[in-house]
């Protein structure tokens, strides 16, 4: 997962809006979102070469999302894969959600920070999100409001992120109704960033332009899926996942919903 905008209790009929491209190399094998086997109250897409996750939910309503923190100089290639902090907050007991349980899964993401490389956590639930960011250990409550989290850490403003949170914004406030399409459209923003506004994370001037649109594409890397979250004033939880061959073409749409 590299991109993710959330808009929490911006509207009164959704209360809870997220909207998230995941970024990957096209050769890497995946399984579209699901309810697991070995966990049915859990759903998610699965990266096959880590078993891992980018992001997914429960059926009382856990939510976790993963971006990695952009940095090829502390790339460390014996470190635990980054998804499985993504699955284990989702694995965790399914009839327990609450405040006591974040508090002691940050406690755990802090104590192992340093088993993984640089990223960004968003969980809790549909009530209470929080990020975690294990290069400077520092944790950020989502209050009311729209952010977004690419890359770096929650307070760096990136023109991607920026710009697909001013999107959003607007987008929130300003509409009648809620259309899927349109948030699609918002994760669907190609366009890169000025010169004089990329970000130097030191992977060279070729790759910070490639990769500073919201949606990316390149020979073998790439947006791979783009997912919808919503939850509405009925507590109902609307899942929507957008498959994309490495042509940018949508390949597959997959939609779930049900109550918290």
């Amino acid at each position: 997962m590299c991109i993710l905008f959330i808009a929490n209790k911006m509207r009164d009929d959704y209360p809870l809006i997220i909207a998230a491209n995941r970024d990957e190399f096209y050769a890497r094998p995946t399984a579209p979102s699901t309810f697991w086997k070995s966990h049915p109250h859990l759903l998610a897409g699965q990266d096959l070469e880590a078993d891992g996750t980018w992001m997914g939910v429960t059926r009382n309503g856990k939510i976790a999302a993963l971006t990695n923190v952009r940095d090829p100089h502390n790339i460390n290639k014996n470190a635990v894969s980054r998804g499985e902090l993504v699955a284990n907050w989702l694995k965790q007991n399914p009839a327990q959600k609450d405040y006591a349980e974040q508090s002691a899964y940050l406690a755990t993401l802090e104590e192992t920070r340093h088993q993984y490389n640089g990223y960004n956590l968003l969980f809790g639930d549909v009530t209470a999100l929080r990020v975690y960011n294990n290069v400077n250990n520092s944790t950020h409550s989502i209050d009311t409001g729209v952010y977004g989290l690419s890359n770096a850490d929650i307070a760096t403003p990136w023109p991607k992120v920026t710009q697909g949170v001013t999107a959003l914004n607007v987008y929130v406030q300003q509409q009648n109704t809620i259309n899927a399409d349109d948030l699609f459209n918002i994760l669907r923003h190609e366009n890169k960033a000025e010169d004089a506004l990329l970000p130097d994370t030191g992977v060279g001037y070729e790759w910070e332009k490639a990769l500073s649109s919201i949606f990316i594409q390149t020979e073998k890397y790439g947006t791979r899926t783009s997912t919808l979250l919503l939850v509405d004033k009925n507590n109902t939880l609307t899942w929507k996942e957008r498959r994309f061959s490495d042509k940018g073409k949508t390949v597959e749409t997959r939609a779930f919903s049900f109550s918290i």
